[in-house]
């Protein structure tokens, strides 16, 4: 199979590392773009020292890069600065396949955009076109698709997990409960006082409680699956580390049982290769995932009558962005689903 050119945008933040350093060793990728313009004209090594024994080209300028010699761009930029990039790539290069990391293209409805995101889309021909890069759920789509809007990270993690038992009214949609927590990373590299070893090094921090902008995107693909609007309880918390995220669902059971749960989710993601349920008894741990691109599923029965917990984690670098994007990016070429994506979890 022929090598593809890729392009990375925004790579100086977390997310567009991570990329680098998974498609670094693709077998069918050669990154030949890399741009940040805060760090224009430095080594990637510069940047992230871990890089050291890479052959990087140089990071530059995003407007200096030739895009119509490029197969592919993943966009690791701030949401809200993706939009006008991203189209005036396409402009370049009508036929470049785009990964989308940030939040721009993920919601449909352009007033809920603006709702949530504080001003009106800027692409709002783009956003029509865009496909919601779950891959497990919109693999068909994604395969034809030349703009895809991956998944934030708490969603994939609570989407996995709820889906498949929304789609098959084994849970009550208007009753749910989300109890979320992620690394550190999950808040960018950007100097912030709440992410200073200081402040978050020996405490658990919740924040944007009630208004964190993943929310919408919960309730937009829950509700596709339901087949009716869904409002969800979403609360999501800092935890003192680097990467990895879990979330633990409440869950309210139409007229189920949590085995009913895991049996749906066992026949839901059989054939999988990143999605597993854990047997009746074992309990998910970010540990199991750290630096690789797999999802555990856990489920297990409330003390509380016809409730029951769902409990996901993953690696918000990897599954939860990085990763998804290179995996919608093997659909998008044609190219073995998980190639660049092998690596089991980094433990301990």
């Amino acid at each position: 199979m022929s090598t593809k050119k890729i392009g990375i945008l925004g790579a100086s933040g977390y997310t567009g590392a991570d990329a680098v350093r998974l498609l670094a060793r693709h077998p069918n990728a050669e990154i030949t773009a890399l741009t940040a313009n805060t760090h224009a004209g430095k080594a990637m090594s510069d940047v992230f020292p871990h890089f050291f024994m890479l052959d990087l080209p140089k990071l530059v300028e995003w407007e200096k890069v030739d895009w119509s010699t490029l197969d592919a761009v993943f966009c690791g930029l701030p949401h809200g600065t993706t939009q006008e990039i991203i189209a005036a790539v396409l402009k370049a290069n009508a036929k470049i396949k785009v990964l989308d990391m940030s939040a721009d293209f993920r919601l449909r409805d352009k007033d809920t955009y603006a709702q949530w995101y504080g001003h009106e889309h800027r692409a709002l021909e783009l956003q029509g076109e865009a496909v919601y890069g779950l891959t497990e759920f919109y693999r068909e789509q994604i395969t034809s698709a030349r703009l895809v809007a991956c998944p934030g990270c708490y969603p994939t993690a609570v989407l996995l997990a709820l889906v498949p038992l929304a789609k098959a009214k084994l849970t009550d949609v208007d009753d749910i409960v989300i109890d979320a927590k992620s690394g550190l990373t999950g808040a960018g590299r950007g100097l912030k006082q709440n992410t200073l070893f200081s402040e978050a090094g020996e405490g658990l921090s919740p924040y944007s409680v009630g208004t964190h902008r993943h929310a919408p995107e919960i309730e937009q693909e829950i509700g596709v699956a339901a087949g009716s609007a869904v409002t969800v309880n979403f609360t999501p918390h800092l935890i003192p580390m680097a990467r990895g995220e879990l979330c633990t669902s409440y869950v309210k059971l139409n007229g189920a049982t949590p085995d009913d749960l895991r049996a749906a989710l066992e026949k839901a993601y059989a054939n999988e290769p990143f999605v597993h349920v854990a047997r009746k008894g074992v309990l998910p741990q970010t540990q199991n995932v750290r630096g690789s691109n797999h999802v555990q599923i856990g489920v297990m029965a409330d003390r509380i009558k016809n409730r029951a917990i769902v409990i996901s984690t993953l690696d918000n670098l990897v599954k939860g962005s990085a990763g998804q994007a290179i995996q919608n990016m093997n659909l998008m070429f044609g190219l073995p689903e998980t190639a660049g994506l092998e690596q089991i979890a980094l433990f301990p």
